[in-house]
Parts: C-alpha cells; sequence; structure tokens
C-alpha cells in the first residue's frame, strides 16, 4: 500500500517545509497526534530530521487548515474533533465532492488515470480481515486525493483536501465503532471506473451517495 505522504503530481523533490508539512498533517489527519494535545516543535523537529523552520512554517498553514490552534501563553495544540461540525463539513462536501468528481471525468490526463487504475487495484486488494483500519484510512485519502488533483482546477483541489482532512479526522474519532470500514472505502471503486472511463454524470452521483453514506455512518455510530 502507497505511503499517505505521496501525493498525485508529486515532481522531483520537496522542500523541507513541505514535507514536514504533509507529515505534520497526516499524523493530525489520521489522529496520530490526538485531539487537544499539545504541539512540541523540537520534538517534531527531530522526529521527522528536519530542522525548526521548516516546522514553524508547516505549523503555520496547518493553523489556517484549522488542524492547530494557537492560544496566547499556552501554546499550540491539536484541534479538537468537534461532531457538531460534521453538518457544515458535510455540507460543503455534498456539494463539492460531485463536482470534483465530473470535472476529474472530464479532464484526468493519461497520468491521472493511470494512478487512480493503481489505486483501483489496491482497493481489489483490500480484505477486511487483514488490513488494519488506519491502513483503510490512508487508502481512503489518497483515492480522495488522486480525484481532487485529477480535477486539474487548484483551489478545488486545495478546497476538497481541507475539508476532506477534517472528515477523516471525524471518522478515525469513530472508527472502532464503524461496522464497515472496508466497505466504505471499497465504495471508490466504481466511482474510479466512472471516472477513468469519463463518464461524468456516473462519477457525480456515486461521489454524492459515497458523502452521504458516510455521514449517515458516523450519525449510526455516535
Amino acid at each position: 500500500m502507497r505511503n499517505v505522504a505521496t501525493e498525485p503530481g508529486d515532481g522531483g523533490e520537496l522542500s523541507l517545509a513541505e514535507r514536514a508539512y504533509r507529515a505534520i498533517r497526516d499524523r493530525l489527519v489520521m489522529l496520530e497526534i490526538r485531539p487537544g494535545a499539545p504541539i512540541n516543535e523540537d520534538q517534531l523537529a527531530q522526529s521527522l530530521g528536519v530542522g525548526r523552520t521548516p516546522v514553524r512554517e508547516a505549523l503555520k498553514r496547518l493553523q489556517y487548515e484549522r488542524l492547530i490552534t494557537t492560544y496566547p501563553r499556552r501554546g499550540t495544540f491539536a484541534t479538537e474533533v468537534n461532531i457538531t461540525d460534521l453538518a457544515y463539513i458535510s455540507e460543503v462536501r455534498q456539494e463539492l465532492e460531485p463536482l470534483a468528481a465530473a470535472r476529474a471525468a472530464r479532464r484526468a490526463t493519461a497520468t491521472d488515470r493511470a494512478t487512480l487504475t493503481a489505486l483501483r487495484r489496491d482497493l481489489e486488494s483490500v480484505d477486511p480481515r487483514g488490513h488494519a483500519a488506519a491502513d483503510l484510512m490512508h487508502l481512503d485519502l489518497q483515492v480522495h486525493r488522486a480525484i481532487y488533483a485529477a480535477t486539474h482546477n487548484p483551489y478545488l483541489e486545495d478546497t476538497l483536501v481541507r475539508h476532506d482532512n477534517l472528515a477523516t479526522r471525524i471518522w478515525c474519532l469513530f472508527i472502532d465503532r464503524l461496522s464497515d470500514v472496508a466497505g466504505h472505502v471499497e465504495e471508490h471503486g466504481p466511482l474510479i471506473d466512472a471516472i477513468v472511463a469519463g463518464d461524468h454524470d456516473k462519477a457525480a452521483q456515486l461521489a454524492g451517495s459515497h458523502v452521504e453514506g458516510f455521514e449517515r455512518a458516523i450519525r449510526a455510530a455516535i
């Protein structure tokens, strides 16, 4: 299974700040850094093998993306996961996920299709008994990010990556109560097929259903 830090469109060497940003971001998204936990710049720099400057640059971006919060005289902390945000996040995703899927179906390049096809093969190999829930969520993130990249609309991609990150944090918070994580992730298979085939109407419909199913599953687990 691919490393979550590897994203569509990567080319050449990433800057230290970008490497730090992606690594810290995904620790926050996957709740490897728990909600409310203090953020220690020195510890992060040491664990990532970078200096404090790249970490500081990364943290500035992560605060804008609502993944960390800084309090005067108290310090910086991982943002709490608030279930009341689910409705707001879903409201955005229900409008934009179908749009992104349709745009990806229209605009995906040969490289995009190859990336999505490879992820499709990964989905086919999913065994709910043999894959940890965290591995499944890593794959879920990769599929979403590949679809957003295939829209070739950087503003749409940026918006959806940020909201998908926030949604994934909610998912991870309740993952032990969810009965069919593998089934949720496997839903991406037909969506990828529609995008690769250029069927924008079907892609939009499947993306919308996927977001609605996500919200229903979370609410059922609360």
